[in-house]
């Protein structure tokens, strides 16, 4: 079933069960990895996320980026990443519906698996997805104190979507603000109950970087190049007129949730 949940409905004891999971998450301040071998290390574990359909052409269709976290089966992204037919499906049937994403293969190659979603904090534009086969690397999110601006971060996704072809792209850049903003909804009919509660409750947090990210990011991870730990996940770039501007003329302002609200809906989702 479909859900929300936000960071600040999470029970204590979700915390401190994820806090004894080992290796989930890395506490700040651990040893520095060079960026060449903390991207070869993550590639693995990025994933693409998108539709399928016998009868569609392209049969996947790409949509966003997501990141392996919890127990390997697991997959942290965007919320505006999936595919509306989808998350309908899910939270009337819980069906897997549309829902795939690829994992990067022995070889290189592509590997498709079914997929479904698990929890959604829509108001953080983030979702927890559970995907088929045998589980993979989960990336170390980051706990403890908050990272500080002007500390080197990196992210790692598929900018432009299949374009130039489905490869990891890093991008390397500095958090540049933590700044807080509230997020409207996409439509006027998305004006809800919920969403203008969601706006009374005024500006949450967000990580401002100094990184260009593109259409396909969404939903990838943001590292703190020292420790290798994910910081935030990629949600939104700056746009300078048109949507198309966003290719031809990139703000090199791009935003990201916090990763906090990623490891409370992990723990939700539970």
């Amino acid at each position: 079933m479909l859900t929300l949940h936000t960071a600040t409905r999470l029970p204590r004891r979700h915390l401190l069960a994820l806090a004894l999971l080992p290796g989930l998450i890395t506490p700040r301040a651990a040893r520095a990895e060079p960026l060449p071998e903390l991207v070869a290390r993550a590639k693995p574990s990025v994933l693409l996320v998108g539709s399928f359909g016998v009868l569609d052409n392209p049969r996947f269709g790409f949509r966003g980026t997501g990141f392996v976290v919890g127990d390997g089966n697991q997959a942290i992204t965007c919320a505006h990443v999936l595919p509306p037919a989808d998350a309908v499906a899910d939270a009337a049937a819980g069906s897997a519906g549309r829902l795939a994403v690829q994992v990067y293969g022995p070889g290189g190659q592509w590997v498709l698996r079914a997929a479904r979603v698990q929890a959604i904090d829509a108001a953080h534009d983030l979702a927890l997805l559970r995907f088929e086969g045998a589980p993979l690397s989960p990336l170390a999110l980051a706990a403890g104190a908050p990272l500080a601006e002007g500390s080197d971060v990196a992210l790692i996704g598929f900018p432009i979507g299949g374009a130039l072809g489905f490869s990891h792209v890093t991008h390397r850049g500095i958090l540049a603000a933590r700044t807080a903003i509230a997020m409207p909804a996409n439509t006027a009919q998305a004006l809800n109950a919920r969403s203008l509660a969601q706006l009374r409750q005024g500006a949450f947090e967000v990580l401002q970087l100094d990184i260009t990210a593109y259409p396909g990011n969404s939903g990838g991870p943001v590292f703190d190049a020292a420790s290798g730990a994910v910081v935030g996940v990629v949600s939104m770039v700056l746009v300078k007129g048109t949507k198309e501007a966003a290719m031809s003329a990139p703000s090199g302002i791009s935003y990201a949730m916090p990763i906090s609200h990623g490891l409370a809906l992990l723990g939700a989702g539970k």
